[in-house]
């Protein structure tokens, strides 16, 4: 899928489709194309499906946490001037998606978690690999999906020039500190928001117990499982993940 990225204000962004707006948040390590079955799904089916790149890298460090994160989607859903929105996360994704939810309830419609952080201590990886050791991220690259041939070299070499600059790496290592501290347990009983929580049966980075964790916290929410699939079941199982999300979005009347 080609992108055309829309650069306004402080914002850019890919937009695509007309309808209720579904905005996705992508993870620590991915990009909007981790996406694309997602995207070019719902945009034809009445969403209006808004990804913003989040300033992951371009934040101050004082600023690189998951709050700051979600204070930014607000910043960006005021901007587009958007009401009622669908929430759509994968892994740091589903954890600002949560924390947003939490502060910004009158907003959110309904919300979607995938591979989401946000409980599990490890969910955004407790150490990361020596720079230049590229064997090595090859391999957690890989283990991220339940297929390791998803780990393409572009993802992998993508992995790679992110751990090997120190800028990024140091921001890195702050986020994931900070998925750490804000661990929301605590908060999810009282978050009453429709969620659907879609989970990879084989993923390994938050595992199938933090998925069933989720759900017996959320008051409102509905689990849903993938098999043969890790940590990214949009990436992996695009049309099983679409089928589940549009049946749960229909049931719900969404």
């Amino acid at each position: 899928m080609v992108h055309n990225i829309k650069k306004e204000s402080k914002f850019s962004y890919l937009e695509m489709g007309e309808g209720t707006p579904m905005i996705i948040l992508h993870g620590l390590m991915g990009g909007l194309s981790n996406f694309d079955g997602v995207t070019s799904y719902f945009s034809e089916r009445n969403y209006k499906v808004l990804i913003p790149e989040l300033p992951i890298y371009t934040m101050s460090l004082l600023k690189t946490n998951v709050k700051s994160f979600a204070k930014y989607l607000e910043q960006f859903i005021e901007f587009k001037e958007l009401d009622e929105v669908i929430l759509l996360g994968n892994s740091l994704g589903g954890h600002i998606g949560l924390l947003h939810t939490k502060l910004f309830s009158e907003k959110v419609k309904a919300l979607v978690i995938t591979g989401s952080s946000g409980l599990y201590e490890s969910a955004m990886g407790s150490s990361y690999p020596r720079r230049g050791d590229y064997e090595v991220i090859k391999k957690k690259a890989q283990d991220v999906f339940y297929n390791p041939e998803m780990a393409t070299k572009e993802i992998v070499d993508e992995v790679y020039a992110t751990v090997n600059d120190r800028n990024k790496l140091i921001k890195t290592l702050a986020i994931a500190k900070s998925a750490i501290r804000h661990n929301m347990a605590k908060d999810l009983p009282s978050m009453n928001t429709p969620t659907c929580i879609i989970w990879g049966k084989n993923d390994t980075v938050t595992p199938p117990n933090v998925a069933e964790e989720f759900h017996s916290l959320l008051p409102d929410s509905d689990l849903y499982w993938i098999d043969e699939c890790g940590h990214a079941p949009m990436m992996e199982h695009p049309e099983t993940f679409n089928t589940l999300l549009d049946a749960w979005l229909k049931k719900r009347d969404f």
